[in-house]
């Protein structure tokens, strides 16, 4: 006849099973709440580049359009990235052959695209279409931020779910005419609520928000 097991021991065996299960369940908590913070969403986290490229001269002082560089905003889900033969021209010889842009003399002698890192990030299971959203009147700085005002791009909107889902309910209050989408700064010259009302029907904008409209 076996020994009977000892009371001590069923408290440890229910003690283990509920750290486990708090392990099981806090784990993905824990992670759920980190990717809705800024040091998850990588808000405001400043990303090094290998060209110290100052929006605040290209954007603000010559006021280069974001689609001069951009080129595919408004075309393609993706805003893409100028090839380097785009910069050349905007910059005198005194510039071009100095230390600052080695690496863009170096991208044209070799052919290799300049390894620019991605500021901003969204998961591999979300679908954001860049056109789209210029289409219907949502400018580039309502999800970008002033970048015609940073020396080096930050992410300046949380990205998460919860912020998209919030403009999708309501877009009104984020449209502009199509012909300021890339305009920094602008403002609405009557009040936004009734401006968005009517834009939103110029442009056929419909509240999406079904899961399949961004997870697809």
């Amino acid at each position: 006849m076996s020994a009977p097991f000892p009371r001590w021991a069923n408290t440890a065996v229910r003690a283990a099973l509920v750290v486990g299960a708090l392990a099981l369940v806090g784990g993905p908590v824990a992670l759920m709440a980190w990717v809705r913070v800024p040091n998850g969403t990588g808000q405001g986290e400043p990303v090094a580049q290998p060209v110290a490229f100052d929006h605040r001269l290209h954007a603000a002082d010559f006021h280069i359009d974001c689609r001069y560089c951009h080129a595919e905003a408004e075309r393609s889900s993706t805003a893409g990235l100028p090839p380097t033969a785009t910069c050349v021209p905007c910059h005198s010889p005194i510039w071009m052959n100095g230390p600052l842009l080695a690496p863009v003399r170096r991208s044209l002698a070799t052919g290799v695209p300049i390894a620019w890192n991605r500021v901003h990030r969204l998961p591999d299971f979300v679908y954001f279409d860049h056109s789209v959203h210029l289409a219907k009147g949502v400018g580039c700085e309502s999800c970008h931020g002033r970048v015609d005002r940073m020396a080096r791009v930050v992410q300046t909107a949380p990205l998460t779910m919860h912020w998209c889902v919030d403009c999708h309910r309501d877009p009104a209050p984020h449209l502009r005419p199509v012909s300021q989408v890339a305009t920094a700064g602008w403002r609405p010259s009557e009040p936004q609520a009734t401006l968005g009302d009517s834009l939103a029907r110029a442009y056929h904008v419909r509240r999406l928000t079904s899961c399949t409209a961004c997870h697809r």
